[in-house]
């Protein structure tokens, strides 16, 4: 979301500390503001103060740009009154910030009241209102339809333990604690035995938060910021010599800009930023920290169900589409025919019954026999060939000398003869799989290229800008992705609404839909001095555009030139004149991508993004236009080429499967 004049923000904790900061930061970027605070001297003096800072942006308005409502937060009634204070003022909700927080006034482990004024207290405050409001600010949006931001103020102690104050700790989130491995000296026992109470504590500020990831579906996004010790009243409480341990105080402006980081960035939703000194700005929890708690998932156990049938029922023949004339229309150029199918199968091969086949951009090249070596003449005579590049399936039979491929298993196959009910390839050829779903296949020449492109031609790194060219299409969509897991700002040019919603929500930094912009005009405005690398599939026109697009040191890597596949003739070269002196000039590179020459990689490759995909962190796109049955496949291959598609075009050879696995 784009902090911008016009937008109102709901602020609880706003009369002091960080809230008092972020509600006077909101109002130097136009944004209306109502804080909400127990203290009323002080939050009428940062209403004012904001109300100032708004006059730049405001002039005439018939309401205040900023409003103090008095509330203690950890009552019900008066949040209540707070947020419909608010929208009776501004009429909506864009951004709700939840500050508000308080230490105990008592030592845990000395309290010897019931805990209502003390520790009880201080978890209605912190947690407990944390939820009631994040809740209000969802309903609000919802019905308003449009989207909003949630931001949880959390605190490090929510990270890991705080002996000072366990409540606090508690309150604040609890997650991933181990206290032996704390550095920590412990004085006494009932130091421990708060800390345990903190690791007791199975839900806070930041699981809460996590866990309302899959609100950004709605357009509503919540996350949770986690700074260290800021010079706030509540952290002069605590004992300097421990604030120097971590490193100081951290400042206030880097609070506001990880603050503002999570509300512009469309990509974070469910996301807990760390902020320390010693680390600056960090995502939690870390790829290192993560791995201690999350059970990283075999090829073959992943999220998917693991329901399959242990047995193939074989028949006596089936269909397969054949390529019998060089022709890039692949419907001229291939025919549906009938194949024996005859037991026992060759030695070392193994039989696939074909349930999702892919379709691909290049499947009219191999029709025109593009991808064979030898005169047109040498290629005809090789005639007929079997199509299709890539499936998923379950192993129906096994030759001798098979090991470790069992009947019944799901597998991929990434060789010539995927468009058929059953194909039998070697069984080095084979790929174990969790599941012989559509996303499985989106995952091999699409998701492949991307991953293994990105890593070798690409040598991407983080803090890169990463321009995608047809980037909502079956490979696009994983290029987008891995750059923005990677840390890079992603730019991604499309054709159409839709396309452009898909990237949007894929967490695309900058989409271009060139029915609506001019990709040059863009880019040459908001990127003056380049993109670092280029992931292009378009090829002509947009190769160039993108090729002058590139910054000292860029790296295009070239993986297709779908643009030039079906010309009147078929696929035609096409010259880039002034390539080698425009690579001089700015020492550049171009490089190209041809999958079949890094089968070593593949399933590697496969295994990391069918774990990324498992923990959530990949989305999968398939376009939702149904394909059923071999005789569909001409139909999905000309439907991919007209454009329109949104996502990975994926064939059902077998719809018995799918509607069995729909049940299951």
């Amino acid at each position: 979301m784009e902090l911008k004049p016009g937008l109102s923000a709901f602020v609880t904790g706003g009369a002091s500390g960080i809230g008092r900061a972020l509600c006077i930061a909101l109002a130097q970027k136009g944004v209306f503001v109502t804080v909400v605070d127990f203290s009323e001297e002080r939050g009428k003096e940062v209403a004012s103060l904001s109300q100032n800072e708004n006059l730049k942006f405001h002039s005439g308005l018939k309401f205040p740009s900023a409003i103090f409502v008095r509330c203690d937060v950890s009552n019900k009634g008066e949040i209540a009154a707070a947020f419909e204070n608010h929208l009776e003022v501004y009429g909506g909700l864009d951004i709700c910030i939840n500050c508000a927080g308080i230490s105990t006034p008592a030592v845990f482990q000395k309290d010897q009241t019931d805990g209502s004024r003390t520790w009880r207290h201080a978890i209605d405050v912190n947690l407990v209102a944390v939820i009631d409001c994040t809740h209000r600010a969802i309903r609000i949006m919802e019905a308003a339809k449009r989207p909003g931001v949630v931001i949880n103020i959390g605190s490090a102690s929510g990270l890991y333990p705080m002996i000072t104050d366990p409540i606090y700790s508690a309150s604040k989130v609890t997650f991933l604690s181990n206290f032996r491995q704390m550095s920590f000296s412990f004085n006494s026992f009932t130091e421990k035995a708060s800390l345990l109470l903190r690791v007791e504590e199975t839900w806070g500020v930041v699981m809460f938060t996590r866990s309302l990831a899959p609100y950004k579906r709605k357009g509503i996004r919540i996350n949770v910021l986690c700074p260290e010790f800021v010079r706030t009243d509540l952290a002069e409480k605590v004992d300097s010599k421990f604030i120097e341990r971590m490193g100081g105080y951290v400042s206030m402006d880097t609070v506001i800009q990880g603050t503002f980081e999570l509300i512009s960035d469309e990509s974070k939703a469910g996301s807990c930023l760390w902020v320390t000194n010693r680390r600056g700005l960090e995502y939690w929890p870390t790829p290192t920290e993560e791995s201690k708690y999350l059970v990283v998932p075999s090829r073959l156990r992943t999220r998917f169900s693991s329901v399959v049938p242990s047995t193939v029922q074989i028949p006596q023949s089936f269909e397969k589409i054949t390529v019998h004339t060089l022709n890039h229309n692949f419907r001229s150029a291939t025919s549906i025919v009938r194949a024996p199918l005859r037991l026992p199968i060759k030695p070392n091969h193994v039989l696939l019954k074909i349930i999702y086949a892919g379709v691909n951009a290049s499947d009219v090249n191999f029709s025109s026999g593009s991808y064979f070596s030898g005169s047109k003449q040498e290629i005809s005579s090789r005639l007929p060939f079997d199509a299709g590049f890539e499936g998923v399936g379950l192993i129906a039979a096994v030759g001798d000398g098979v090991k470790n491929l069992k009947v019944g298993s799901p597998a991929a196959i990434m060789t010539f003869g995927a468009y058929a009910e059953f194909t039998m390839v070697p069984a080095k050829h084979i790929l174990p799989v969790a599941r012989p779903d559509p996303e499985v296949v989106a995952m091999l020449t699409s998701g492949l290229t991307a991953s293994i492109s990105l890593e070798k031609a690409a040598q991407m790194e983080s803090g890169k800008i990463v321009l995608v060219t047809a980037a909502a299409g079956g490979t696009g969509q994983f290029a987008v992705q891995l750059a923005k897991l990677a840390g890079n700002k992603v730019v991604a040019t499309c054709g159409g609404k839709d396309k452009a919603m898909l990237l949007r929500d894929l967490g695309v930094d900058r989409v271009i839909d060139y029915k609506e912009e001019v990709i040059k005009n863009v880019l040459k405005k908001e990127f003056p001095k380049g993109v670092d690398i280029v992931y292009e599939s378009v090829g002509g026109e947009m190769f160039d555009l993108c090729f002058n697009a590139l910054a000292v040191y860029g790296r295009m890597v070239v993986i297709g030139m779908i643009s030039q596949y079906q010309g009147e003739h078929g696929w035609k070269p096409r010259n880039y004149t002034g390539l080698c002196e425009k690579l001089l000039a700015k020492s550049q590179t171009v490089a190209g991508f041809f999958l079949t020459q890094y089968t070593h990689l593949w399933q590697q490759h496969l295994d990391s993004l069918v774990h990324l995909f498992s923990v959530g962190k990949l989305k999968v796109a398939i376009d939702p236009k149904s394909f059923v049955g071999v005789q569909s496949v001409a139909d999905a291959v000309e439907y991919l080429h007209s454009g329109k598609s949104v996502g990975k075009v994926v064939v059902c050879i077998d719809p018995s499967f799918s509607q069995q696995a729909a049940k299951l």
